[in-house]
């Protein structure tokens, strides 16, 4: 009977040895798989937002393909590299649409957190608002109609000029017209309309907005480009608001770097 005691004994033992071969020879459990476009850990309290979680950004849906209304919603290039930046910065995003002329206002009175609108980086606006590095490069162009005798800026002379308020185009026009000449408009559309009926002999508009609407009017007006020096878009944000501009820069850095950002070009800008 002892004997048959030692026997089941040993034979549990070995029983007891093999289970915990198995148990240490199971597969090992695998550590959470990271996603390459997951947010990066950002205290987001420290960017200054006006409210927090939100990224409010300004913008004026009148400048095609960088901003422009469809469906009721803001799109554009601007805008959905912008939603990629509070993707990424683990944050929501608030796109506000408002007159071009009262986005830096907009953006003193802590209305908005920041301003993405094809905003060209000029030290005016630096005396009044910080911004990031620049993400586009862009150039002003001349749109006329196609009878004009105008071919170059040097032909702009007294001549009337349409543009968008408040923007390069308002400036560069000062450059060749008294401004008694020179007619600002809430957007572009309604420049080239009043180009059309004859309400101005040229308007100065960024590039890629005027060959919209030179594709738009093709039958009626001409785009003149190369005749003015390139100038660049940034991020604008509150003055010294360096947290929030260098998360940002992060952001869009990160873009470039993966692919993301020149696949939000291309989807715009052929």
């Amino acid at each position: 009977m002892k004997k048959y005691a030692k026997l089941l004994a040993a034979m549990m033992a070995v029983l007891m040895l093999m289970f915990c071969f198995a148990a240490c020879g199971s597969e090992p459990t695998e550590a959470p798989s990271t996603d390459d476009n997951e947010a990066p850990a950002v205290d987001t309290s420290a960017l200054n937002l006006q409210n927090d979680g939100v990224l409010v950004m300004g913008t004026n849906a009148e400048f095609p393909p960088f901003e422009y209304e469809e469906g009721g919603a803001v799109v554009g290039l601007d805008a959905e590299m912008m939603e990629e930046v509070a993707k990424r910065l683990g944050v929501e995003i608030e796109i506000k649409n408002m007159a071009f002329d009262s986005l830096p206002e907009a953006l003193t009175a802590k209305e908005i957190d920041c301003i993405a609108a094809g905003l060209t980086v000029r030290p005016d606006r630096e005396e009044v608002m910080s911004f990031t590095d620049g993400y586009y490069v862009a150039s002003q162009s001349i749109i006329v109609k196609k009878d004009s005798a105008i071919a170059t800026a040097d032909d702009l002379t007294d001549k009337k000029i349409g543009c968008q308020s408040g923007t390069t185009g308002s400036f560069l026009a000062e450059e060749y017209t008294d401004v008694a000449n020179i007619s600002g408009f809430a957007n572009g559309a309604l420049a080239v309309e009043a180009l059309v009926n004859g309400q101005v002999d040229a308007v100065i508009i960024d590039n890629n907005p005027a060959n919209e609407y030179g594709a738009q009017y093709a039958d009626q007006v001409v785009v003149i480009e190369g005749q003015f020096e390139d100038e660049t878009y940034a991020v604008a944000v509150a003055k010294d608001n360096t947290a929030l501009c260098d998360a940002i820069n992060d952001a869009i850095e990160a873009m470039k770097a993966d692919g993301t950002f020149d696949t939000i070009v291309a989807k715009y800008i052929k």
